[in-house]
């Protein structure tokens, strides 16, 4: 009699044919590979009276006789329920054998109602499960296992589970959405989304608007059976619905060799298309400026052709409805800092070189303080500045510092009460830096003269501090040129009419090393002008174009302002957490591929994933 150890010592390389363990594992295991023996023992598979009985019986073709629709059916048997809270949802679709290798996570599926709507859901979730009720964790299905070459799928139900996102319906001809209300019916075909009027319907996706990329699941582009057969991505641009969102502020979030320098460039060319136009206040339409700073002198580069764009994506790009091409109107707007000298090599945009003037302290008393000023100082500095410039309108900062090396002016102030003379040295000490002097004065134009120039109607102008070795000095320009354009924004009674007039989209990259929370009176200072501009870009045709990879830096109350997300990846934990996208999102970002991108706009569409354009639609690279 056989025990226990039969098992246990079954040899799998062992191929002799006499083995009893085998025999009985066999039989015992499947009985499909068990010989068939009839009633009285001696009749096998190949006996005559059986071979006759066979003949008999006309053979049924079980073949269905129609294609099957679809991928799968809804299940009911684990329920099927639709709630207000997410968390009682119960959507299960049944995926057919032949359907199952095509199947992924965030897949887009139509599940029809008995009437003519449907609902429009997402793959969140995909599971095996037993058919029959058997215990797989044995040793000998274990073993059986590692010696197939084909799994047994209709051995297995495959489960797609779903989140209903819409319900789609016609109105007067024309397909709309609306939130879901009401259960499927068990059974019903499951069908994938291949429609890109469905697609964008469902997702809320503007049929009009700015480019941004091409939908996508998983990193593969959705494709359909039009012609082009991807589903564009657009940012709304017109009045139809509140106001574009460009001005509600963008922020492209991706870490270092993510594509965002790329990803940016095509998005604001798309701003500087010659069609772009937005309603000013007074009734007149306008063509937006890009003001672009750029750390690392590659904006400019938006002046050139990308010679290797050939003609085939030309006309794809054009049949999508894509600008793209160098833009002629691009100005390189050079600070002039010390010695530095701007190489420029990467492009052959026009050059103009500009200084800032110590007459802009007179606004921002800030932009001189060389380190962290307490309250206390820091009103010292004004008070300071508005005796100096009262007494030199036209002041330069060689000049405040001799103003302030003055004794007599010291002990004055000290004696009245004013300005405490350890608060008078502290002024002193740190506003005396060589950024300031570096910066302020210099033997270009001021840019406050430039300003038709600076800012243009269709027209990209790049401000680059790459050639800025001096951090302090290359934030004193951005804030500088930043602070001019969104105080003449805000302002009830603007000096210059022409960025009162112009709508201005403002970028900034690497904005973390200027927008970060900070305790020093200037930092508040600065954010809280831009978390000023944020609130009121609207109204005032105002709009930041914020670029980083640590979104996480960035002052909340700029960041709480942004409508508008493009997140690529970004593989800091922190990070991923502080651009606050859906956990669904959230999980794919540090396994994007370059160019890859999630975009969360709540004013758009929903939560969606993209592809980018594979080419920079300027010139991009050295």
């Amino acid at each position: 009699m056989s025990n226990l150890g039969d098992f246990t010592d079954f040899d799998p390389d062992d191929d002799s044919g006499d083995s009893t363990t085998e025999s009985r594992t066999d039989a015992g295991a499947d009985v499909s590979d068990a010989d068939t023996t009839g009633v009285d023992g001696t009749g096998g598979r190949g006996s005559p009276e059986l071979d006759a009985a066979e003949q008999s019986f006309d053979r049924l073709d079980v073949e269905p006789t129609t294609a099957d629709r679809g991928i799968g059916a809804l299940s009911v048997s684990q329920g099927l329920c639709v709630a207000e809270d997410e968390r009682d949802t119960a959507l299960r679709a049944f995926v057919t054998t032949g359907n199952r290798d095509s199947v992924r996570l965030g897949k887009y599926l139509l599940v029809p109602y008995p009437d003519a709507e449907t609902l429009f859901c997402r793959i969140t979730g995909l599971e095996y499960a037993q058919e029959f009720q058997a215990d797989d964790a044995t040793e000998i299905h274990a073993r059986r296992a590692m010696r197939r070459t084909e799994f047994p799928e209709r051995d297995y139900k495959f489960v797609a589970a779903l989140d209903p996102v819409a319900v789609l319906y016609d109105d007067g001809g024309e397909l709309k959405r609306r939130m879901t209300d009401r259960v499927p019916k068990p059974g019903a075909t499951v069908t994938e989304a291949t429609d890109a009027d469905e697609i964008k319907t469902g997702l809320k996706i503007p049929g009009d608007g700015v480019f941004l990329g091409h939908l996508s699941v998983g990193g593969e582009k959705v494709r359909t059976a039009a012609d082009p057969p991807t589903i564009d991505y657009r940012v709304k641009d017109d009045y139809s619905e509140g106001d574009p969102l460009v001005f509600r502020h963008t922020l492209v979030a991706g870490g270092t060799g993510s594509g965002k320098t790329h990803a940016s460039k095509n998005v604001l060319r798309q701003y500087l298309a010659e069609e772009r136009t937005y309603e000013m206040g007074d009734g007149r339409t306008a063509r937006p400026a890009v003001v672009q700073f750029d750390p690392q002198d590659e904006y400019a580069q938006m002046h050139d052709d990308n010679g290797e764009l050939d003609s085939e994506f030309a006309r794809r790009l054009e049949r999508e409805g894509v600008a793209y091409g160098g833009h002629n109107d691009t100005l390189a707007f050079v600070p002039q800092v010390g010695d530095a000298s701007y190489p420029g090599e990467g492009h052959r945009a026009e050059r103009v070189r500009f200084t800032v003037p110590f007459s802009m302290v007179r606004r921002w008393p800030w932009l001189v303080a060389g380190a962290a000023l307490n309250d206390n100082q820091y009103n010292a500095l004004t008070l300071l500045l508005d005796r100096y410039f009262r007494q030199n309108p036209s002041g330069t900062y060689r000049g405040f510092q001799s103003f302030l090396d003055d004794p007599a002016l010291r002990e004055e102030l000290n004696e009245s009460g004013h300005v405490h003379e350890a608060t008078f040295d502290a002024v002193k000490r740190k506003t005396r830096t060589k950024a300031a002097n570096d910066v302020f004065d210099g033997d270009a134009r001021p840019i406050t003269e430039l300003v038709h120039q600076l800012v243009r109607p269709g027209g990209l102008t790049v401000v680059p501090t790459y050639h800025v070795s001096n951090s302090r000095a290359a934030e004193m320009v951005v804030l500088a040129v930043s602070s001019l354009l969104i105080d003449e924004k805000l302002s009830n009674d603007p000096e210059y009419d022409r960025i009162d007039e112009t709508p201005v989209i403002l970028g900034m990259d690497e904005a973390h090393n200027f927008l970060a929370d900070a305790d020093s009176v200037q930092a508040r200072n600065v954010i809280g002008k831009f978390t000023e501009a944020a609130k009121q870009g609207r109204k005032e045709r105002l709009g930041l174009f914020l670029i980083t990879q640590d979104p996480q830096d960035i002052a909340e109350s700029v960041f709480k302002q942004i409508n508008t997300k493009l997140v690529l990846n970004l593989g800091d934990e922190d990070a991923i957490k502080s651009v606050n996208i859906p956990p669904n999102l959230e999980s794919k970002v540090p396994y994007m591929e370059k160019g890859q991108m999630v975009v969360y706009s709540p004013d758009n569409s929903e939560p969606v994933e993209l592809i980018g354009l594979s080419n920079c639609l300027t010139r991009h690279g050295r």
